[in-house]
């Protein structure tokens, strides 16, 4: 790995977003990414995000949402939402075993080095990927979540609210979401969705690391076609087309 990284997690199925980011990262130059989970449900174009995925070759971190399509009964451990029940299963019929197959090769924790920086990388937490950690979560909750590792700056995704805070000297990122990002966490309730595309980065250079959060604007009217593009329309009258 070279000395700088861009972080990406909860794509969503949102081709346009992800290719937006991905046209942000090689603007900065950053070659090397990460993707933290959440890759093909509750957005309309599934199969093209996976296949950017795969042309990308880079490595994919298991998400909650990934293992839905794995296992299909482990959502109900999740949520009985009918909005988000009904989109998983709309993108679990329509991924091929190849995609599937694709899934299944994701990790649930990756540890690397950018220069002398040790970084961990996760979905919700190095335990579990259906665990939140939020800026307002209690000191003793990181302490529970990062007890057993090891290393200068922690990130994972998963909660759609980017984040960057200081925790006893370590540093814990959130991205954000590429393809849903929310204006505040949910914790069980409906989101806002924001119309821009998040990630974010980590630069090492000559020992001195650098994390930026980033946020891309987007079309809101390219959002909707590229929603309209979605048979049945799963999720895109619930979720995706509630743009704050």
């Amino acid at each position: 790995m070279g000395t700088s990284l861009a972080l990406i997690s909860d794509l969503h199925a949102n081709l346009l977003a992800l290719d937006a980011v991905l046209a942000d990262t090689r603007q900065r130059g950053i070659t090397d990414i990460v993707c933290l989970g959440d890759v093909a449900t509750l957005g309309p174009m599934p199969n093209e995000v996976l296949a950017r995925l795969r042309e990308l070759g880079c490595p994919c971190i298991m998400g909650n949402h990934d293992a839905f399509m794995l296992d299909p009964q482990l959502i109900h451990t999740y949520t009985e939402a009918p909005v988000v029940v009904d989109a998983v299963q709309w993108c679990r019929e329509r991924l091929t075993d190849g995609e599937l197959a694709f899934i299944a090769t994701f990790q649930p924790l990756l540890e690397l080095r950018l220069g002398d920086v040790r970084v961990c990388l996760y979905h919700g937490t190095p335990r579990s990927h259906m665990q939140d950690l939020l800026a307002e979560s209690p000191a003793q909750a990181l302490d529970d979540a990062l007890h057993g590792f090891d290393a200068d700056v922690y990130a994972g995704g998963h909660t759609h609210v980017q984040m960057l805070r200081q925790h006893r000297g370590r540093l814990i990122i959130n991205p954000g979401s590429v393809g849903m990002p929310f204006r505040e966490a949910v914790q069980g309730r409906a989101p806002e969705v924001l119309s821009h595309a998040e990630y974010a980065s980590i630069r090492v250079d000559d020992g001195r690391l650098r994390v930026e959060l980033h946020r891309i604007s987007l079309d809101r009217a390219a959002l909707y076609r590229q929603a309209a593009h979605a048979e049945d329309k799963p999720i895109t009258d619930g979720l995706l087309l509630n743009y704050a």
